[in-house]
């Protein structure tokens, strides 16, 4: 079985856009794709992050018979850390892993979206960087390209080495763009060499 968890940098930096990308890039390899987020907040009438990838997972693996509960069982109207975003409800995490047992009865390559950042809290002594490995999945950091991405892409790195997790991570090329070749490009080539771009994933 194959699991990715998409992370990011920090909250609107393109973790719905990078599953929607990877789910499609490996249905395009034949493998079964499937899809689970955890939680999602801001949630009104309902999931909308979720719905999108469900919607989608159901096209490229129509053996994907999950409800949107199944695929978001925690749903949350405050558009907040989890940790806030919950209130006195407990997030139960025998219970994700068991819809993701479930889910990957229906499915060969599991896609796991977080939520915000690696160290948004889920509760006081648990946070997002250790579903990880809770998980047993491989991370896929998304970076964006805006003024300050070289300071939040190292310190995330550092955080994911921190934790002993394998991850592969992508530039999403969408903000400052015009400046990004100037401004941030520079070191970042300087410093890692090679750079993968999400656009360019196919």
């Amino acid at each position: 079985m194959n699991r990715v968890f998409i992370t990011a940098t920090n909250t609107d930096v393109g973790k719905t856009y990078a599953s929607e990308q990877i789910l499609k890039y490996y249905a395009n390899k034949g493998l079964k794709v499937g899809y689970f987020k955890p939680c999602e907040t801001g949630v009104i009438k309902e999931p909308l992050d979720g719905s999108k990838m469900l919607n989608l997972v159901k096209k490229l693996n129509p053996k994907f018979k999950a409800t949107i509960e199944d695929v978001v069982p925690y749903q949350f109207k405050l558009p907040a850390a989890p940790y806030v975003a919950k209130e006195d409800q407990n997030i139960d995490l025998e219970f994700l892993k068991d819809k993701i047992k479930y889910l990957e009865t229906m499915c060969d390559f599991l896609v796991i979206e977080g939520a915000g950042g690696l160290k948004v809290p889920i509760k006081k002594d648990l946070f997002m960087v250790d579903l990880i490995n809770i998980f047993e999945a491989k991370a896929i950091l998304i970076a964006p390209s805006k003024l300050g991405c070289i300071n939040d892409i190292l310190l995330s790195i550092e955080c994911l080495k921190g934790k002993n997790i394998d991850f592969d991570w992508y530039i999403n090329l969408f903000q400052d763009k015009d400046n990004y070749k100037e401004v941030s490009k520079p070191f970042l080539e300087d410093y890692f060499g090679k750079l993968n771009y999400l656009h360019e994933l196919d």
